[in-house]
């Protein structure tokens, strides 16, 4: 089932692991800082074209993404 708290922790985790602070991340993506922050306190959610972009810059399934999986992998 897709929950926004894990969506939030793994978007969060993610981006710490890359050493990006939510500027940079936001800067990568076309999107503002705050809309990143918003997306990891589980505030508001991205659009589905944005989620796979960020699944795709981390190298991760969507599924990991959004807590339908644990298994980051892509398939």
């Amino acid at each position: 089932m897709f929950s926004k708290e894990v969506f939030g922790q793994r978007l969060r985790q993610l981006r710490q692991e890359s050493k990006l602070s939510l500027e940079q991340l936001g800067k990568k993506i076309g999107v503002a800082k705050q809309t990143v922050g918003h997306w990891e306190t589980g505030y508001r959610l991205p659009p589905l074209d944005v989620a796979v972009v960020l699944a795709d810059f981390f190298d991760v399934s969507l599924d990991y993404l959004v807590g339908r999986s644990d298994d980051p992998r892509r398939h």
